[in-house]
């Protein structure tokens, strides 16, 4: 049997503050490992696994992150399969309903993941898979219950209609259960038929149709019209926005599961989280015998219960005496907080928001289709810049109004193009782009190639770019 993976990626999470933002969330972050979550989360729904295999994976994202998937996915040596474009978040509901529409045929297995879980167990995943199609070939649909560690306020529970057994086969759902207090989530915790709700779905799209027909009817026709209508643009497909703007802004919980009365727990009782929030990424780093989990740039001295973290290779972070602190290091930001308060980051990127911080949402390094940048200096009328372009990308031929730029090639090779002339600039050899020039930069060879852009005028702003031509299709 062949099941379709339905990879959810266009979420932007604010409780890994600074390192996960709005323009590149933590499903795209290496936070456990060389590997990001959403690799790992495309390489454990890939393979041939027993009586069942995983065909190309669907993937539900947005316009800002298309390249970037296509990228890791590449990356992992994952062909990617249909990746369908969000015009805007209208949570989770109508994105696993066009992914059921997308199937076509009804007998379709799909198997729904967010893409920034981490299950350290792919083996036992899998068996609890195998487990899930067997109610699902019986008209089931199902999800997936974590088997709790602690008595945990952050996740939903699913209550079982019956204690699982030792198999592990499905069993009948009672009922969803909101976030509790520590009192309630202590209580289900000893209980033992209570499990967290992972949010990840295994059925057919027959099924799953039918209970959006029956549950949720008015998702159907904005969706149905937001894929009929979708244009395909340089392999994405892209779904029509004015359908899609009319679609319920509704989780699939609310929307059918809660309401379906064929939905059935397989319960997993391997190693599972979402990393939520930095007291997770603690918890799954695995701490040392005084608490204290270090990584990158980063010294404990007379610590415990700590974390120390530092993303940036010109920032040294040292602790000294700590105890119960997260403290996490970008270039552009710095978190401290007291681990108990971990669910609370979100409040300091509602501040940084509310004073018009720039760190609140935009990540130091901004990706694009052929790589990435970031400013290393930001003055009144300048600005210095370090580019990183892949081998065989381009960037757009172009030209701005308010700006001239001066290139340095650092590493590797450019191919220049400036109004009528294109040559070849090597490391350490440089190139002016004056005011109104229309030019191009290219990555002709095999290795990554690095240059430092040095902009100087009255406007240094992104926005100030006339694109002619582009391999991406941006406007």
């Amino acid at each position: 049997m062949q099941i379709t993976p339905v990879l959810l990626c266009g979420g932007s999470g604010t409780r890994l503050w600074p390192l996960s933002r709005k323009s590149y969330p933590k499903q795209f972050v290496p936070l456990m490992g060389e590997e990001t979550l959403f690799q790992a989360s495309a390489r454990r729904l890939s393979g041939i696994f027993g009586e069942f295999a995983f065909g190309a994976p669907m993937v539900l994202t947005n316009s800002d992150f298309r390249f970037i998937v296509t990228e890791q996915l590449q990356a992992a040596g994952i062909d990617p399969g249909a990746i369908l474009i969000e015009p805007e978040g209208r949570n989770t509901a109508p994105a696993v309903l066009v992914a059921a529409l997308r199937a076509q045929d009804p007998e379709a297995v799909l198997l729904v993941a967010p893409s920034d879980h981490v299950i350290p167990d792919v083996e036992a995943f899998h068996a609890a898979v195998a487990q899930g199609l067997v109610a699902v070939s019986k008209g089931q649909m199902v999800t997936f219950g974590i088997t709790p560690t602690h008595a945990e306020t952050a996740y939903g529970y699913l209550e079982l209609s019956a204690a699982p057994d030792e198999a592990g086969r499905p069993v009948a759902l009672k009922q969803f259960v909101e976030k509790p207090d520590a009192a309630r989530a202590a209580e289900m915790l000893a209980a033992g038929n209570f499990k967290w709700n992972a949010g990840i779905f295994l059925f057919r799209a027959a099924d799953i149709i039918a209970a959006f027909e029956a549950h949720a009817p008015d998702l159907m026709a904005p969706v149905a019209a937001a894929l009929k209508d979708a244009e395909v643009d340089l392999g994405f497909l892209r779904l029509a926005p004015e359908p899609w703007a009319q679609a319920a802004d509704i989780s699939i919980d609310y929307a059918v599961m809660e309401k379906a009365k064929n939905l059935s727990v397989v319960p997993f009782d391997a190693a599972w989280s979402d990393l939520g929030g930095w007291d997770a990424v603690w918890r799954e780093a695995g701490p040392d015998d005084n608490g204290v989990v270090v990584s990158g740039a980063a010294t404990a001295i007379d610590c415990s219960d700590t974390l120390l973290r530092s993303d940036s290779d010109r920032l040294e972070m040292v602790g000294i005496g700590l105890e119960g602190i997260m403290a996490v290091a970008m270039n552009d930001a710095v978190l401290v907080a007291d681990k108990s308060r971990a669910q609370d980051v979100k409040l300091a990127v509602q501040a940084l928001k509310d004073k018009g911080a720039a760190q609140a949402t935009t990540f130091p390094k901004d990706h694009r289709p052929w790589g990435w940048f970031e400013s290393l200096v930001v003055g009144g009328r300048f600005q210095v810049k370090r580019i990183l372009v892949h081998p065989g990308a381009s960037l757009s031929l172009q030209s701005h109004f308010h700006r001239s730029e001066h290139w340095i090639v650092v590493e590797g090779t450019a191919r220049v193009t400036v109004d009528d002339e294109v040559r070849l600039v090597t490391e350490n050899e440089s190139v002016y782009i004056p005011l109104g020039a229309v030019h191009r930069m290219e990555n002709p060879g095999k290795v990554p190639m690095v240059l430092i852009e040095v902009q100087t005028g009255a406007y240094v702003g992104e926005d100030d770019i006339l694109r002619y031509e582009d391999v991406y299709a941006r406007e």
